[in-house]
């Protein structure tokens, strides 16, 4: 089982001490590929979270518009996501 978490921002442009600048990716489509393997996709709930079953291997993440990452997967673990909203 892989879990995580994506969050997006800069949510406004300019951060403030202690007001967040990031919040919750609701509704995201995460892609998960593997050689060889169909693509497993995922979307994040209102909390930005996720949870996927993937069996060991490298896995191609494509998150939003986030550059694709790789991931090894061999047991249970957590991988978080950031998407940069761009605002500055």
């Amino acid at each position: 089982l892989l879990h995580g978490i994506v969050m997006r921002g800069p949510t406004q442009p300019v951060c403030q001490i202690a007001t967040p600048c990031s919040e919750p990716a609701a509704g995201v489509l995460l892609t998960f590929v593997r050689s060889g393997a169909a693509p497993v996709r995922v979307r994040t709930d209102a909390r930005g979270r996720y949870s996927v079953h993937l069996r060991r291997g490298t896995y191609v993440v494509r998150v939003a518009k986030t550059q694709p990452r790789t991931l090894v997967v061999r047991r249970s673990a957590t991988a978080d996501f950031a998407i940069d909203t761009g605002i500055r």
